[in-house]
């Protein structure tokens, strides 16, 4: 039995693609996922199962269309296993998201692209913004006091946007502590 985190991108997002998590929990009953749980309503899931995420994602990504009213075909999905988690954490740049206080800090999960091509529609603004590429994800801080001058939100707009999902950092590291709670390996 694996457990699994899975990311969903672009729901109950400004008011859009509303998808209440009892009912997300249910429709992931349904395909078979056992002990699952939901973290926040932002679209983090904890699940168990014996198949593949490769098998889980497929499955809960044409699952969602049919089971709820989405307002838009930008959802996807982002199975990560323990492991893959826990490198992200580990491999975090040195200090990333350990001053809350100064720097808002985000994990950019990637979703079929790599970092050389996420990397590409970011434009950091010089003491503002830092962005790192890592091993499917990218790490972005900016500076607290001047986050309304950042330029993380100039990614929005491009197609490459498509392919991410941002968590905030304490997110992130929560959802390994609920991995980790659970025993999952």
């Amino acid at each position: 039995m694996h457990t699994y985190v899975v990311l969903l991108r672009g729901i109950n997002v400004g008011g859009k693609n509303k998808v209440p998590m009892a009912d997300l929990r249910v429709c992931l009953e349904k395909l078979g996922l056992s002990n699952v749980s939901t973290y926040i309503a932002s679209g983090n899931v904890i699940v168990e199962s014996e198949k593949a995420a490769a098998k889980v994602q497929a499955q809960v990504e044409q699952a969602l269309p049919g089971s709820f009213k989405l307002d838009s075909q930008l959802i996807k999905v982002l199975v990560l296993s323990h492991a893959q988690l826990q490198a992200v954490i580990d491999n975090k740049p040195e200090g990333f998201g350990e001053q809350p206080e100064k720097y808002h800090s985000d994990a950019i999960f990637l979703m079929g692209i790599d970092s050389a091509q996420a990397m590409a529609v970011f434009a950091p603004r010089e003491g503002v913004d830092k962005v790192w590429p890592g091993d499917g994800v990218i790490y972005s801080q900016r500076l607290s006091s001047e986050r309304t001058k950042s330029r993380l939100s100039k990614i929005v707009g491009t197609p490459a946007y498509r392919s991410m999902t941002i968590r905030n950092w304490n997110t992130t590291t929560k959802l390994l502590e609920i991995l980790k709670e659970r025993g999952a390996s």
